[in-house]
């Protein structure tokens, strides 16, 4: 069977597109009003409208500690129907769903409202472009590049209008500039490399359940290749990060119930104890008879530049892990049919 008569929504051009992100995110939140005497955002999001917020704590930590100092902005992530107690603490709430229509984003949104927060929202449209238009909240309308966009695809664009609402309200240096000429260059020029790579490694992943590992400051990482591969592969895969792993579930390879394969996505400038784990803990793994493969993800200082190659990688693989198992990887049927069984108990 072709190509492209498994991947009939072209999720392959939507990895291909991802580096146009950038640009695309900021000319349209650069238009929004923002304001600038708040000390953090909470940031409410579900499924691939909430991937963004981890990789952006991964990135201005590693900001600010590449420049020698502490973060002062805090980030909240907020994965509920009900905001999180920081919410209504000088907080700026922003409300993200692509869809606009998620329900637990919704119902988070009516509390701010209720207890006139402030706030910003984020989607494509739906629900919640038409409160934000109901209550004369600022909204920021990300666009839908192709027929069946998926919001997992979207992390670009939602990371691109978090470091411009983050730059308006003065909390960090404008890096629009190192976006778009560097970070987005940077993934055009390794794309092709890592969709041969993402094919190799989607075939030894064929038949076996994939746990992802990476260090705790890239943990974002390995939980996003977990999700790629479940919503595009269709099916299931773990993830945990060191050296946390090593203190329990390690232990649960003493009595493998499955077949695994491990990927370890390290970094090389991660604490020098902790990439020594790795190769520790590939050797006892393989002699307990589970397969163990570490990739060393891309030597740069800028965080941005490693995330968003390393993601693009995971892309790939799952991609081709979807076509490998005969899966059409963009639909997601089963989420579908669920959120139609909530709505029927509403």
């Amino acid at each position: 069977m072709m190509e492209q008569d498994i991947d009939r929504s072209n999720l392959r051009q939507m990895i291909l597109s991802v580096p146009e992100q950038f640009a695309d995110a900021f000319a349209i939140a650069d238009a929004v009003y923002v304001p600038d005497d708040l000390s953090r955002i909470v940031v409410s999001g579900l499924g691939g409208s909430a991937l963004h917020v981890d990789v952006l704590q991964y990135y201005v930590r590693d900001f600010f500690a590449k420049e020698g100092k502490r973060s002062y902005i805090e980030i909240v992530q907020n994965r509920s129907y009900v905001l999180p107690p920081e919410s209504y603490d000088n907080a700026l709430n922003i409300i993200c769903s692509y869809s606009g229509n998620t329900e637990e984003v919704i119902t988070a949104f009516q509390e701010a409202l209720e207890n006139n927060l402030p706030c910003i929202g984020v989607s494509a449209g739906g629900k919640i472009e038409e409160m934000c238009k109901e209550n004369s909240i600022a909204h920021i309308k990300l666009p839908i590049p192709y027929e069946h966009f998926q919001p997992r695809m979207a992390t670009g664009y939602f990371f691109a209008t978090m470091i411009s609402i983050l730059t308006k309200m003065g909390k960090i240096p404008d890096q629009r500039n190192e976006l778009i000429n560097k970070v987005a260059p940077t993934l055009l020029k390794n794309i092709k490399e890592n969709e041969e790579r993402g094919k190799i490694i989607a075939q030894k992943l064929i038949g076996k359940t994939p746990i992802i590992y990476a260090s705790d400051k890239m943990r974002c990482a390995a939980m996003i290749w977990k999700i790629k591969i479940n919503e595009n592969g269709k099916t299931p895969a773990f993830w945990n990060y060191f050296s946390e792993l090593n203190h329990n579930e390690f232990v649960g390879f003493t009595n493998p119930q499955g077949l695994f394969h491990v990927i370890m996505l390290r970094d090389a400038t991660d604490y020098p104890r902790n990439t020594a784990r790795y190769d520790i803990t590939a050797d006892i793994l393989t002699k307990k008879g589970v397969d163990v493969e570490i990739i060393d993800v891309i030597n740069t200082s800028d965080p941005a530049e490693k995330i968003f190659t390393t993601l693009s990688l995971g892309d790939w693989v799952s991609y081709y892990l979807a076509l490998a198992y005969d899966q059409d990887p963009t639909p997601v049927e089963l989420v579908e049919d669920f959120k139609k069984k909530m709505a029927e108990i509403q």
